[in-house]
């Protein structure tokens, strides 16, 4: 492998991890195992730190390939929680609103998600790295100033009930969609749907075009890994 020249890893990015820091570790061992001082090396995509799952990473020459990475489709596991709602549309931030279930049976659910198929307008979360005047529009957010996000046009081209537990207000989809889709607006979304609230208490992205979750590294024992493998050093002109 020729890290230098570039290459394209795909991790499990833990709980808990942003983003940067999954690239950041990445980095780290790259460097320490090659005995070099920097790198490039980015991400295809971002994941929230309260989301696990399939994170493309590229190095080197590769970095030119995040963009082909990032429209590729995505598939993920989402948990909510019905019947209340957060600020950031997660467990980031503590509930704010809780409102009525009494009413929600399986088969509205079922008909409710039948409506998020296809082309959908979406308004992104307040907490997203989306950009307001050049600004994050989670640092705004969390400085407890007001975001105003337009509404940005996406596909959904599956989504499936997996599991429907009705005495604890808890629903598990599967869903594929296109890029900038905000599972945590679509959370959002689907709560008000269903003429109460929802937000999201587990998220996990299971594919990235034919990059399966079963495919990634696990970022605890990158370093392992990079010894088993064979590294050319060597930049081709």
């Amino acid at each position: 492998m020729n890290f230098i020249e570039g290459e394209v890893l795909c991790f499990n990015k833990p709980l808990r991890l942003t983003s940067f820091a999954v690239v950041g570790k990445a980095r780290y061992h790259l460097c320490r195992k090659l005995g070099i001082k920097k790198m490039k090396v980015g991400h295809a995509g971002t994941l929230d730190p309260l989301a696990t799952g399939v994170m493309i990473v590229c190095t080197g020459r590769a970095t030119k390939r995040i963009e082909e990475f990032q429209y590729h489709t995505k598939e993920y596991v989402a948990t909510l929680k019905l019947g209340a709602t957060t600020p950031s549309f997660d467990l980031e931030k503590e509930i704010d609103a809780t409102y009525p279930t009494a009413h929600i049976t399986r088969p509205l659910v079922e008909e409710v998600l039948k409506r998020f198929l296809g082309t959908i307008e979406q308004i992104p979360p307040a907490f997203s790295a989306c950009k307001v005047d050049g600004k994050r529009a989670y640092d705004l957010a969390r400085k407890g100033e007001e975001v105003e996000l337009k509404a940005k046009t996406l596909v959904i081209d599956e989504i499936e009930l997996l599991e429907c537990n009705l005495e604890e207000m808890v629903i598990k989809i599967r869903v594929v969609c296109s890029k900038g889709t905000y599972i945590r607006a679509l959370a959002r979304d689907i709560g008000q749907a269903l003429d109460s609230g929802a937000h999201l208490i587990g998220l996990c992205r299971t594919r990235v075009g034919e990059v399966r979750l079963e495919d990634c590294l696990d970022l605890e024992t990158f370093p392992q890994w990079l010894d088993e493998q064979q590294i050319e050093t060597t930049i081709n002109q």
